[in-house]
């Protein structure tokens, strides 16, 4: 059974998602390390969102109350929130309503910009992140690639792509007022992940020719030189700073730029007016650069501010084919459950009909007798296999195991599929 624990934009504050941003690495390895109910665990970790999602092996009550109370101890050590912080601040979810808010989140549903394009590579490399630490396991492999897969549809067949707007796109129009000219407007960029090239390409729309590129972690030179941009080692960042009318961050680093980084620039150089805009989570720039003249820093707690309102016509064709999708996945999830029953009853068939041509064979029968016999089963178990689907999409898999038991004598698996609505974390 999968659960999701979620602390958002929507009521977490910028400060506390910043600071679980932070220390999230390896979260997952820790949580499946502390406790035997937890299969599974992969954390979504953006500058909008730290979610937490879960496979537990045991569906009933006790086996989820372990598990949730395993990752509040987990959230409380790594974190330092205690059990009323979590309360407030993470929405618990099982079960199909898990699955949905994968697939809503997935597709941008749940983001400051409704539709924004980047939250489905973040959830990717989410799942890529926990396969390399070893985390993830195959229900939840099942449930991120159905989301992918979900997202895709989404944006082939629904407006949703063109009505939302990447929070990249957002800060440069809200940067719209503050650049006379873009073709004149001298740039840097700091980062060389996929914000780095979703925001060069934005640049570039606008008209922007002249992008220098920072790159705290040394790979400035690799993604400046093929994109025809210049690299800007660390030890000229100070007098690129000063000279940049506008500054872009987007790195996973911690605080790249701080006031006196800038003010050793602005000696040699000069100030000048400049827009610092900061997409990083954690903070990419200090907030004490707001007390230097002529520059404006734009974070994304000031961005969020000004996200625009959903586009209720593609927002809502959008959560129709969640809400379908989800269906398609509960629909065959539960005709996973069967499988073991339809299986025995294949193999069981199976055995009596090749033992009934071995004896067709000792008394002389011809080819064609076997064929009919061979394609007699494969009609006769066509119908079994079909109400098998039924029955499993009505939620009454029983029957089918229970008629296949009683016909045949056969002892079928029976995975346990119940999906009891849990307590929240406080109750754990």
């Amino acid at each position: 059974m999968l659960v999701s624990l979620s602390a958002t934009h929507r009521r977490t504050p910028f400060e506390t998602l910043e600071r679980l941003s932070v220390t999230s690495e390896d979260f997952a390895g820790r949580l499946v390390a502390s406790s035997e109910a937890v299969s599974g665990a992969v954390v979504v970790a953006t500058c909008n969102r730290f979610e937490v999602y879960l496979e537990l092996d045991d569906p009933v009550t006790a086996g989820r109350a372990v598990a949730l109370e395993a990752t509040a101890n987990e959230m409380h050590r790594s974190f330092g929130l205690d059990e009323r912080e979590l309360g407030e601040l993470l929405d618990v979810r099982t079960g199909p309503e898990a699955v949905e808010h994968l697939f809503s989140v997935t597709a941008g549903l749940d983001s400051v910009v409704i539709g924004e394009g980047e939250i489905a590579g973040q959830v990717r490399r989410s799942l890529e992140d926990a396969r390399s630490r070893g985390t993830t396991s195959p229900e939840l492999e099942r449930a991120f690639q159905h989301a992918s897969q979900t997202n895709r549809g989404i944006r082939k067949t629904t407006a949703l792509a063109h009505a939302g707007r990447s929070l990249v796109r957002l800060s440069l129009e809200l940067a719209a007022s503050r650049v006379e000219d873009w073709s004149a407007a001298r740039v840097l960029l700091v980062g060389t992940g996929s914000y780095a090239r979703a925001t060069l390409a934005a640049l570039r729309d606008r008209g922007v020719v002249d992008v220098a590129v920072h790159s705290p972690s040394g790979n400035g030179a690799r993604f400046a030189l093929p994109r025809g941009l210049r690299d800007v080692p660390a030890a000229a960042l100070a007098a690129e700073l000063a000279q940049a009318d506008l500054v872009i961050t987007c790195t996973s680093s911690v605080q790249v730029v701080d006031r006196a980084l800038i003010e050793s620039g602005r000696l040699q150089h000069g100030a000048r007016r400049q827009l610092v805009i900061d997409l990083g989570m954690p903070r990419n720039v200090n907030p004490d650069v707001r007390g230097l003249e002529l520059l404006e820093l734009l974070d994304l707690e000031i961005i969020r501010l000004h996200a625009p309102l959903e586009e209720l016509n593609a927002t809502e064709d959008a959560q129709q084919l969640v809400r379908r999708a989800v269906d398609d996945y509960a629909d065959a999830r539960a005709e996973q459950a069967l499988a073991p029953a339809v299986s025995a009853l294949r193999q069981h068939v199976h055995g009596v009909l090749e033992e009934e041509i071995a004896r067709l064979r000792r008394r002389g029968g011809d080819p064609e007798t076997e064929a009919a016999m061979r394609h007699l089963v494969g009609v006769l178990l066509h119908e079994p296999s079909v109400r098998a689907r039924e029955l499993a999409r009505e939620g009454e898999p029983e029957r089918f195991i229970d008629g296949v038991e009683a016909l045949f004598g056969l002892e079928v698996e029976r995975r346990d599929r119940r999906d009891e609505r849990g307590p929240g974390l406080l109750a754990v």
